[in-house]
């Protein structure tokens, strides 16, 4: 994946990131924007399933003074806050219908028109979308909008679960490690090899979000300055040659 998204960021506009919950959607959607050409400018996210129609509305593309009840000034959309760099569209199977329509001419004519306003805008934005949805099935059943899915799915990203991608949890948690780190003043070097051979080794029902919390866990409660299996001894099942087993807690 690391080599794909390297391929992709320098050129892709628009993307679709599809897979199951956890499984990083988000952060690849992070990776294409820094590694690509907009990497100084900003990135903005925004889950489309989280608030209701007027109001998501309004959020992602602004709204004109008097535009709706309780509309007291003009506000930006996030349309217009990401305006040379990434905006990233989480759940968009969530996106309500009205909406849909208005995203499609944002991202066909890349102009924008604030919630009772008469007037458009340009705007010079990179979407990348991400869903845990079937959006064909979605598409069929009438739920979402056919041309708005096959303008978003102009390069579609799909993220096999975690367990089928165990090549990505050194670069993954090598990432963590850092980020985390910074986070909670706690510098590390790394994990020993013994620790990334358990990681490795580890079903990973929760995806990436699962490993990222286990490695948060164990930098919590780690005294030294690199994390060893000891570090990851909560973690019980691991899978080996495909079958799942149990280690007892103090296992290595």
């Amino acid at each position: 994946l690391v080599g794909m998204f390297r391929r992709l960021a320098p050129h892709v506009r628009l993307a679709l990131v599809t897979g199951e919950t956890g499984t990083g959607k988000e952060l690849a959607a992070r990776a294409l924007h820094s590694i690509g050409p907009r990497r100084d400018r900003r990135f903005i996210a925004v889950n489309c399933s989280a608030v209701n129609d007027t109001v998501f509305e309004s959020e992602l593309f602004g709204h004109a003074r008097g535009g709706f009840l309780g509309a007291a000034d003009n506000k930006p959309g996030l349309f217009e806050l990401a305006d040379g760099g990434t905006l990233f569209l989480d759940e968009i199977g969530g996106l309500p219908a009205t909406a849909q329509a208005k995203l499609l001419r944002v991202l066909e004519l890349g102009e924008v028109s604030r919630v009772g306003a008469l007037d458009t805008q340009r705007v010079d934005v990179h979407v990348i979308a991400a869903t845990n949805r079937d959006l064909r099935a979605e598409v069929a059943a009438g739920r979402f909008r056919g041309d708005l899915f096959y303008r978003l799915s102009v390069v579609e990203v799909k993220l096999p679960p975690l367990r089928d991608r165990r090549e990505d949890i050194p670069y993954l948690t090598a990432a963590f490690v850092r980020e985390i780190g910074e986070r909670l003043q706690k510098p590390m070097l790394g994990l020993t090899p013994g620790a990334e051979a358990r990681l490795t080794e580890s079903a990973w029902d929760g995806n990436v979000r699962e490993l990222r919390n286990v490695v948060e866990r164990a930098m919590l409660l780690s005294d030294g300055d690199r994390l060893d299996a000891r570090d990851f001894s909560a973690m019980a099942k691991v899978v080996n040659a495909g079958n799942e087993f149990e280690l007892p807690a103090s296992g290595v």
